[in-house]
């Protein structure tokens, strides 16, 4: 299946010579990172590679110690989480952030908090323009509760749920916030094979609906080239290799820092 769109290719992300230390320990070492439109870009790496660093840095979690992050031409280094998400950038997590004591339908609504535009007044009374506003958000909400088949679990308590559909309720929540990029932290972590079958296919409904780009962090090899345009690997920090699919597998440093044998 061909997850190419017709759309103009172009950079949509430009992470570069980013360098993240915690103390004496480096994470990243002037990291350069672009990211197109559209396209899925993988980053892959042995354990403590700085894979989710990466990620925290673009939506503003961990500040780097020097480089830029550059978001649709607008520097973002610095920028807080908050207002990063209202660029657009969207995010799950490698271990599940999820409200869990609410439904599946309360996360999801949750994240269209930053598309409420209404006076404060008329959201406390519960009138007018809210209860349109309302109407509005439950309608885009329902609409990705369909897309992700969750139609069967969308007033069940989120806590209650298995990993798998969770890791499914976070990637609505990500879906919820309308966003121009989408990253990916091992959304099938934890998961069975038909489990990530699925996985795969809402991530690729997801793509060619919006034809938006998503960075995908993910340690199953046969996931990633399946999915994947282009793979970034990582190795302590550092970027050793980038190219397609067929051309990372067959990258001898990518073979001796990963993967270990050729696929």
């Amino acid at each position: 299946m061909s997850k190419k769109t017709e759309a103009t290719r172009g950079g949509i992300l430009e992470v570069t010579q980013l360098s993240l230390d915690f103390g004496g320990v480096r994470a990243l070492h002037e990291v350069n990172v672009t990211v197109e439109k559209p396209e899925i870009l993988a980053i892959i790496g042995p354990n403590g590679a700085g894979k989710t660093c990466i990620l925290n840095c673009i939506n503003g979690f961990y500040r780097a110690q020097a480089g830029s992050i550059v978001f649709q031409g607008q520097d973002i280094t610095r920028s807080p989480a908050h207002k990063i998400a209202k660029l657009g950038i969207a995010r799950t997590f490698q271990n599940i952030e999820l409200y869990s004591g609410m439904s599946v339908l309360d996360n999801l609504m949750a994240a269209r908090h930053i598309h409420y535009k209404t006076p404060w007044i008329t959201d406390y009374l519960y009138f007018g323009w809210t209860r349109k506003h309302e109407v509005k958000h439950r309608a885009v909400v329902e609409d990705i509760i369909d897309l992700l088949e969750m139609q069967k679990i969308r007033k069940s308590i989120v806590g209650t749920l298995p990993e798998g559909l969770r890791k499914r309720v976070e990637l609505g929540r990500a879906l919820a916030l309308e966003p121009k990029i989408l990253l990916l932290d091992e959304p099938m972590a934890g998961m069975n094979v038909e489990e990530k079958e699925d996985m795969a296919r809402f991530i690729l409904d997801t793509f060619e609906l919006s034809a938006n780009p998503v960075v995908l962090v993910e340690h199953d090899m046969g996931v990633v080239m399946d999915l994947a345009d282009r793979i970034c690997v990582l190795d302590f920090g550092v970027v050793i290799a980038e190219g397609t699919p067929n051309e990372i597998k067959n990258n001898p440093d990518v073979i001796k820092a990963y993967l270990g044998e050729e696929m």
